[in-house]
């Protein structure tokens, strides 16, 4: 985790560049079409910023994490929010959010404390609060250009959710990615927290 994190404080400035005018809106409008108006939402991994500058120009009430201190910088000048340097492994909130929005950020969660981190969504979720996440489609872990990712595949996800009985699986399915001379395949989850 610590070489992905200076990987991404080292290339902050590219990083944001590439990602911040990706266009959103296909994913933002299956994410959105679960939650009630005036959602509270948590962007976990924020990077950039961009989706959580999105929801808060959409009108909902939105926090937002990140593990990079120089992405923490670039989303809070972004948004105007306040966003909290914090892991994804560090999530401690109950009951508070109606979504959480983890795009391409729980990628880079180890594989072994995946199910930890799902059950730390769980808990900052209100009782049917809805989660995205997305990851690299594919099936094992591997480090590439200076950061370390956990791919993951549908029959993986379903081992993963199966573990908690109060996850509904509410879609998954695959895009392509959106940035210009990249050309991966991701896997879409949308959950839904139940009692």
């Amino acid at each position: 985790m610590n070489r992905t994190i200076d990987y991404y404080n080292q290339n902050a400035d590219q990083f944001f560049t590439t990602t911040y005018d990706v266009d959103m809106t296909s994913l933002y409008k299956i994410f959105l079409h679960y939650l009630p108006d005036n959602a509270s939402i948590l962007d976990l991994g924020c990077g950039s910023g961009r989706d959580s500058l999105a929801f808060k120009n959409f009108g909902y009430q939105v926090a937002a994490t990140d593990y990079s201190k120089e992405l923490v910088d670039k989303a809070s000048r972004l948004t105007g929010i306040e966003v909290r340097f914090e892991s994804f492994y560090e999530l401690s909130e109950l009951n508070q959010y109606d979504g959480v929005w983890a795009c391409a950020s729980l990628l880079h969660c180890e594989r072994k404390r995946l199910p930890e981190v799902l059950e730390k969504i769980l808990k900052a979720l209100k009782v049917n609060g809805i989660c995205y996440m997305s990851f690299k489609y594919g099936a094992g872990d591997r480090y590439k250009d200076g950061r370390q990712f956990t791919d993951m595949d549908e029959s993986q996800t379903q081992s993963l959710l199966k573990k908690f009985d109060n996850i509904l699986l509410l879609q998954q399915w695959i895009t392509i990615d959106k940035r210009p001379n990249h050309n991966e395949d991701w896997l879409n989850i949308v959950f839904q927290k139940r009692i």
